[in-house]
């Protein structure tokens, strides 16, 4: 047996230990924890989730006439937020979901990034998703990362001009650093390589799988009265989750096209240690 993403844990904290460029990074505020997403589909492999947003300016929705433009009905006030987790009493700032088993089974040759790493082996995009993932992580913990425009100022969208050169930079970086081949040489087999040489597939997931801790609404418990408005409609309140422990993390066997639950002791007694 192999937990995944006990192997992808150890191998964060190799990496901001080794580039220079992450070393800001706290691993300890970092949680990584596994989705399910089908090998072929389209889709991201990783995510990078952000908690420390936070709550938005007051706001509501509305509804206009089409004719007259007058205001039909609105929403109450609400606030967006962020959910709150914490493992052992230690806050968690960000998470980073790695998708399986479609993150195990993808390409260098069919990807962007490709350009970035002539010659190299197809694992090696692997490796370039999770420094990926991790340079979205703002070292001051204000959100994600902003990258600069070659101008200087700050670039409308995650991914500056530079970001994918930048993160092959860092990838060169961790391979040249000495680290011990023993911390990646997971990232070198596909989903069904690794339940060959492994046995089952298992990783770290919550307990409300398939969702995780997300952003969501509150109405404000003082309303303003305006704008008035005849037709005020309540904010749906989705039943989600908004605070999560260690108590909600479990261990999951995943297989390629379901993802049943798998005992957490008995799995964490069979996984193989990386």
């Amino acid at each position: 047996m192999i937990n995944y993403t006990d192997c992808l844990n150890t191998l964060v904290r190799d990496i901001v230990s080794r580039v220079a460029g992450l070393s800001e990074l706290n691993p300890d505020s970092l949680l990584v924890f596994a989705r399910y997403g089908r090998s072929g589909a389209s889709g991201p492999y990783a995510t990078c989730h952000c908690l420390t947003l936070p709550p938005t300016d007051p706001g509501y929705y509305y509804w206009c006439d089409r004719g007259s433009g007058r205001m039909t009905r609105r929403s109450e006030w609400f606030v967006t937020k962020s959910p709150r987790v914490s493992i052992d009493g230690n806050p968690v700032h960000y998470l980073i979901s790695f998708v399986l088993p479609r993150f195990c089974d993808q390409a260098l040759d069919q990807s962007r990034k490709r350009r970035f790493h002539p010659g190299q082996p197809s694992w090696i995009a692997k490796l370039d998703t999770i420094v990926h993932e991790l340079y979205h992580i703002d070292p001051a913990q204000a959100g994600l990362r902003r990258i600069a425009r070659l101008c200087g100022g700050p670039a409308s969208t995650l991914h500056g001009p530079s970001f994918l050169a930048d993160v092959a930079g860092m990838v060169r970086e961790y391979l040249a650093s000495g680290a011990d081949p023993a911390a990646y040489d997971f990232l070198r087999f596909g989903f069904e390589e690794l339940s060959e040489q492994y046995g089952p597939v298992v990783a770290t997931t919550f307990r409300t799988f398939p969702s995780f801790p997300q952003r969501y609404v509150e109405a404000l418990p003082a309303q303003p009265s305006a704008p008035p408005c005849e037709c005020i409609q309540p904010i749906k309140q989705p039943q989600l989750q908004t605070v999560y422990t260690e108590r909600d993390l479990e261990t999951r066997l995943f297989l390629p096209r379901v993802a049943p639950s798998a005992s957490r002791t008995a799995a964490a007694a069979a996984a193989t240690p990386c």
